[in-house]
């Protein structure tokens, strides 16, 4: 049966009236595509889905402007938005959950993006706009539609990555951009150290890198060109006169990206039952680790790792190189951290988060400890 968005509304400010009554916080759900990510809720939970609350507010292609409601499939705005060739150029991860694909409130509340992030951007430097409930039953309306400078907080891209934790994300204004008009995908047979400079070097050559993967176990550094057909071609000679690239055909190309993409490729299948998969964010020219990466994404900023080493000991040498880790995917035997899945934060930061925290759910209310302590 659909449920009219006004009417979903009014009872999901009923839902959160309810749980607070009975002392319980609310567990934001959509597809549970995404459920893995984060640290378990700290108390008990009336759940709250926003699968009902689903469709296009409004779309101006010539604006490149989309306002979307939170619990519309991702697939659902992409098919949308190729109809007039366009895309979310951020690639946000889809997954495969319980119930179907990922939502676009679970996108933006996780901030997770694609392997095009490399050259696009962030999922959160393409929101313009939220409207939120907050614990008090009341509609907060962020941003707009429009890329301009504003005085003030961003109170918009504060909830990329919250985790819901902030608020109950209701509708979702979003910068689209043109589908390129060409594309491909170079393959290389090099060393980890060899690709890591070449990724480096050829970033910052005028050349149109979207995307770049290396695969340790067959020592293959994949690269995708995407733009203006001219450049697409002329950066492909290149690669192919200057280092031996070959051209990967292009269903095959696209069947890979997606596969990083969502996380269905074999790097992403656990050695053993004991390994947990880290994700480890550090300076594009940081030297290996201790232990190899299955994948490096980004030209080499994000590396994707199979350990089962203590945690503390990943936290603490992702910290040393400049960076930071995350427990992606905890191992069947493995207890969350201590300190939870996300490195911990310096007193300063900590208390920014908690006083943020404090001004916008100061009832813990959304997702509690979903982000960390106290959080």
């Amino acid at each position: 049966m659909t449920i009219e968005p006004g009417a979903w509304v009014e009872q999901a400010k009923q839902l959160i009236e309810q749980a607070k009554s009975r002392g319980e916080a609310v567990d934001i759900q959509g597809h549970g595509s995404k459920a893995f990510y984060g640290n378990p809720l700290s108390q008990s939970t009336a759940p709250l889905s926003t699968l009902d609350y689903q469709g296009v507010v409004s779309y101006d292609p010539t604006e490149l402007v989309v306002v979307v409601r939170a619990g519309t499939p991702i697939e659902t705005l992409q098919a949308v938005l190729a109809e007039k060739g366009q895309m979310l150029a951020f690639d946000p991860p889809q997954f495969s959950g319980p119930r179907g694909r990922g939502t676009v409130g679970g996108m933006v509340a996780t901030g997770l993006s694609g392997p095009r992030r490399l050259q696009a951007g962030a999922c959160r430097d393409f929101i313009l706009g939220l409207t939120v409930l907050n614990s008090d039953g009341q509609l907060l309306r962020y941003g707009g539609t429009v890329m301009k400078n504003v005085a003030g907080y961003d109170l918009s891209r504060l909830h990329a990555g919250a985790l819901g934790s902030l608020g109950l994300i209701l509708d979702v204004s979003l910068k689209v951009l043109p589908r390129p008009a060409a594309s491909a995908t170079i393959r290389l047979s090099m060393g980890e150290s060899q690709a890591m400079a070449l990724t480096n070097q050829s970033l910052a050559q005028p050349l149109p890198i979207v995307a770049t993967a290396y695969l340790s176990q067959s020592n293959e550094l994949l690269i995708e060109l995407a733009g203006a057909q001219a450049a697409v071609a002329s950066a492909q000679r290149l690669f192919s006169e200057r280092h031996g690239a070959g051209l990967l055909p292009a269903q095959e190309a696209q069947d890979f990206w997606t596969s990083l993409r969502d996380q269905t490729d074999d790097v992403f299948s656990a050695p053993s039952d004991r390994h947990s998969l880290w994700r480890v964010s550090v300076p594009t020219t940081a030297p290996a680790l201790s232990q190899q990466a299955s994948l490096s994404e980004w030209a080499f900023g994000q590396r994707w790792i199979w350990s089962d080493h203590p945690a503390q000991m990943m936290f603490d040498e992702a910290a040393r190189l400049g960076g930071h880790a995350t427990a992606w995917r905890l191992a069947a035997s493995a207890s969350p951290p201590k300190t939870g899945v996300f490195a911990q934060l310096s007193p300063v930061l900590h208390q920014i988060h908690l006083r943020l925290k404090d001004e916008l759910d100061g009832q813990r209310l959304f997702n509690p400890g979903r982000l960390g302590p106290q959080l």
